[in-house]
């Protein structure tokens, strides 16, 4: 060191920088490499997880065509699209209003309130049959913008708490129908409703917290039905709020809100958007709403069956006589035209096969009345396939 002069020593300095430098470089970027999602993903939580890309065109001289595209990368962040849906959905969304005669007093009161939205251009609307379950009153809505339209209800679902309405006109915002096979538990969703019958399109968010769902659900009357295959969420759900809207971030209808758990924090239930889906394609081609039928009796079978009827197979039905003493195959069914019989396992429909969690029941809901299915049976050690078109379930059903 000492027979270095000084322009030396400065030039030593200066190349031990910068191999310094270099060196915690290469070592930095290699430790963020390496880190752990968590770090190297931080800037996910400030953007989320949305990235939406869009088309724009410019013009461009140099083309005769005047035009060229490209491709510009938004970021958008949850926040951003929660509003979107909102600010797009909430026209589409009107409380239901019902009244009726009251000889008491000679005069037409407000006896129920919910909520409800259009599916259509042309005022189809949807809301819960409990919402219109009385057939003496009149009903109307409120649209956001407080314009007091009347209503015909056109369908009470037999079965599921749903109910079609028409409003006259043929310039309605409306709301698209998502195909709610395609919903996950923990995917993020919105309800929109007229809570407690008097704050119109209050916005709730959260997330679907399951699937499947089972419940007994009772009305202010003290009617109550049960209802299955619902979804689930945490998203809060308050009296008003039946027969609102459960969105998707893309701004489609996944479920219809129906019910809330009494006791529990933020527990709602919504009915599948795919169970309303086929309604309305009932009443637009029938002017009614049907469901298939199949026509036997039949014991779900599962492993704790098996073992107790001493089967071959721990899923599928068994076809078998009812506790009542009825006929396993009803007279005149589809399933007798097909020649299923009593005793036959029905292993498979459409090729999904049926246990717990693929219902018999919730496979043919998914169809309509003359769909055309095969049904994998075993009778006996042999197994076959059945072609089987189904009918219209009898009314007194």
């Amino acid at each position: 060191m000492e027979d270095l002069n000084r322009s030396q020593l400065i030039l030593l300095v200066l190349l031990v920088t910068f191999v310094t430098s270099v060196a915690t470089a290469i070592v930095t970027a290699t430790l963020v490499n390496q880190a752990p999602s968590p770090i190297t993903q931080v800037v996910n939580k400030v953007i989320e997880k949305t990235v939406e890309t869009v088309t724009l065109s410019k013009p461009n001289p140099d083309s005769s065509e005047n035009k060229k595209s490209e491709q510009q990368v938004i970021i958008v962040t949850e926040e951003d699209l929660i509003t979107k849906v909102v600010s797009d959905a909430s026209p589409a969304v009107a409380s239901v209003v019902a009244t009726k005669d009251i000889s008491q007093i000679g005069q037409k009161v407000q006896v129920s309130g919910g909520t409800g939205f259009f599916v259509s251009r042309d005022g189809f609307f949807l809301t819960n049959k409990h919402v219109v379950a009385d057939t003496e009153a009149e009903y109307s809505i409120v649209t956001n913008d407080n314009k007091k339209l009347s209503a015909e209800v056109l369908a009470r679902d037999p079965i599921y708490d749903i109910a079609i309405l028409k409003i006259d006109g043929d310039d309605f915002s409306f709301v698209p129908l998502a195909d709610s096979g395609d919903i996950k538990v923990g995917q993020t969703v919105i309800a929109i409703g007229n809570t407690l019958g008097e704050f119109q399109n209050t916005v709730s968010t959260g997330i679907v917290s399951g699937l499947n769902r089972s419940v007994v659900a009772y009305d202010s009357e003290g009617r109550f039905e049960r209802l299955d295959m619902l979804i689930q969420t945490d998203a809060a759900i308050s009296s008003g709020n039946s027969g609102g809207p459960l969105l998707n971030l893309r701004g489609e209808v996944v479920g219809i809100n129906t019910a809330v758990a009494e006791g529990g924090e933020n527990v709602g239930f919504a009915l599948p958007a795919n169970f309303a889906k086929k309604g309305i394609a009932d009443v637009q081609e029938f002017g009614r709403i049907r469901y298939a039928f199949l026509g036997v009796i039949y014991i779900a079978i599962d492993t704790s069956v098996k073992e107790e009827r001493e089967l071959s197979v721990d899923y599928g039905i068994l076809v078998a006589t009812g506790s009542d003493g009825g006929t396993a195959v009803m007279e005149g069914s589809p399933a007798e035209n097909a020649g299923i019989k009593e005793g036959d396992i029905i292993l498979e429909f459409n090729g999904q096969k049926i246990n717990m969690s693929n219902t018999l029941g919730r496979l043919i809901a998914d169809k309509r009345v003359g769909d055309t299915i095969t049904l994998k049976v075993l009778r006996g050690e042999e197994e076959t396939e059945m072609s089987v078109t189904l009918d219209e379930r009898p009314g007194n059903m």
